[in-house]
């Protein structure tokens, strides 16, 4: 098999014909061997009806159906712990990524590259989505001391042997980007126009968002722990100077009226910076209880055109 193209599927039913029409016209055109696998993620709109509906008209689509919502980085593992492609595609389902830029991934490939990134240029995206992609970035590379792109997204080509290692990565909070730049490997990017969406909108909500940024970061370093040592350390030291303060205005001016107002203001500050440390510790032991449960990261519930189990 020379390719497996992969795509979680959630939030665009009506993108799935145009989706598998447009993949199959251009892999042919390369005239290599290929197949499909399309991961429902328990899609309320009910896209595994067409997912089987392709799967029964075309026997080069797989289709796997998770018993229920995993979220789409746990969709791609299903999908990429089935390829058998020498070379792994994964895209989004909406469209927004153009299945005929898949050559050029390739061709750059062929360059001597294990991974090609897709570098989306003016993105169709809101300015305040834009906005919270780059400030997340720059927060992850503080913490993590990587370099890292907003501009990059999902869709890209690996080689083989990239996808087997980035299988063997079983975190429960994942990234894919990440994950795949933190294997190393000789990887690169190339400017890609993206599209606006087929139908329907994105499924991420800020909320949503939010959660994956803390997960990811928490999983990913230590550096949270430390800067609430850091900043325990410099309040601890204002406290202190302030102490000294207040001891010596009430030696030497016996000002013992004062003071009332302060006090409660540093008890409250110190209590809120307590609490969030708490709170930051909280993280990571809840990162350790899901990891020590060694769950499953995902179900499969059916799977047509193959064999799958839950991995």
């Amino acid at each position: 098999m020379d390719f497996s193209v992969v795509v979680p599927v959630y939030g665009c039913r009506d993108a799935l014909p145009e989706l598998h029409r447009r993949l199959v016209e251009t892999l042919e055109q390369m005239g290599k061997s290929f197949e499909l696998i399309f991961v429902d993620d328990h899609d309320k709109q009910n896209s595994w009806e067409e997912i089987f509906r392709i799967c029964q008209q075309d026997k080069r689509v797989r289709g796997i159906k998770l018993s229920r919502n995993f979220g789409q980085i746990r969709a791609i593992t299903a999908g990429l712990d089935n390829a058998k492609g020498d070379w792994i595609v994964v895209m989004d389902c909406d469209l927004q990524d153009r299945p005929e830029s898949i050559p050029e991934l390739y061709g750059k490939a062929c360059e001597g590259f294990d991974v090609v990134f897709a570098k989306r240029v003016d993105r169709k995206d809101s300015a305040l989505t834009k906005f919270l992609s780059k400030s997340f970035y720059k927060v992850y590379e503080y913490f993590t001391d990587g370099t890292y792109d907003a501009s990059l997204c999902n869709f890209s080509i690996s080689r083989r042997i990239v996808i087997q290692n980035y299988c063997k990565l079983r975190e429960h909070n994942r990234g894919y980007t990440m994950f795949i730049k933190w294997l190393g490997f000789r990887q690169t990017a190339i400017e890609l126009v993206g599209d606006e969406r087929f139908s329907g909108s994105s499924s991420y909500s800020f909320s949503k968002k939010m959660n994956m940024a803390f997960e990811l970061i928490t999983a990913q370093s230590n550096k949270p722990l430390q800067l609430s040592i850091r900043i325990g350390f410099v309040i601890s030291l204002i406290a202190f100077a302030f102490l000294t303060y207040t001891v010596l205005r009430q030696l030497l001016f016996n000002d013992g009226a004062a003071g009332w107002t302060s006090l409660i203001a540093s008890i409250y500050l110190m209590g809120g910076i307590i609490l969030a440390a708490i709170g930051v510790v909280g993280l990571y032991v809840g990162n350790i209880f899901t990891e020590v449960k060694n769950r499953p990261l995902y179900v499969i519930e059916e799977d047509v055109n193959g064999e799958g189990a839950a991995r």
